[in-house]
């Protein structure tokens, strides 16, 4: 038995954390005090944890690790199932998207190689303000498109 610093209940050892550093082998704080703990930092931080989230997914050895996972068996079948997934909730997009990329390879609609909103030329997308009408798009660069999707809800 051990008394939790931080609630004050003593409880068995097997509701304290491992911890090598203490002298009976555990935490000093019960599992329920730091989960809660943990919990109302994450609330109270989210914007600080979303971006140092951001910045470590940019770091070399994670971005490679990620590239080195989608070539694997298990993250081929991961994107599998998370395209199945993605097109099982969103049909009409998914479909929209289909008949769109079919007209694109029939020649039907040429690419436009500049954005509609600022001009640019980089990485340039297809935009559908309506996805009932999937060969009616607007052609924005990848930021353009972003920024509309934050403020805007597409039709459906």
């Amino acid at each position: 038995m051990k008394t939790c610093r931080e609630c004050g209940v003593q409880k068995p050892l097997d509701q304290y954390y491992k911890h090598s550093a203490m002298a009976d082998g555990h935490l000093n704080k019960c599992i329920e005090c730091v989960k809660s703990r943990v919990k109302k930092y994450t609330n109270e931080n989210k914007d600080r944890i979303k971006e140092y989230h951001a910045k470590k997914a940019k770091l070399p050895k994670y971005v490679e690790a990620r590239k080195e996972y989608a070539k694997s068996e298990a993250g081929k079948l991961a994107h599998k199932r998370a395209l199945q997934a993605y097109r099982s909730r969103y049909p009409l997009k998914a479909a929209a998207h289909g008949i769109f990329q079919y007209a694109i390879r029939e020649g039907r609609i040429a690419k436009q190689d500049f954005c509609s909103e600022c001009g640019s030329t980089k990485k340039i997308e297809a935009h559908h303000n309506d996805y009932s009408k999937p060969l009616d798009v607007r052609w924005l660069c990848e930021n353009c498109h972003k920024e509309w999707h934050r403020n805007n809800k597409p039709k459906f």
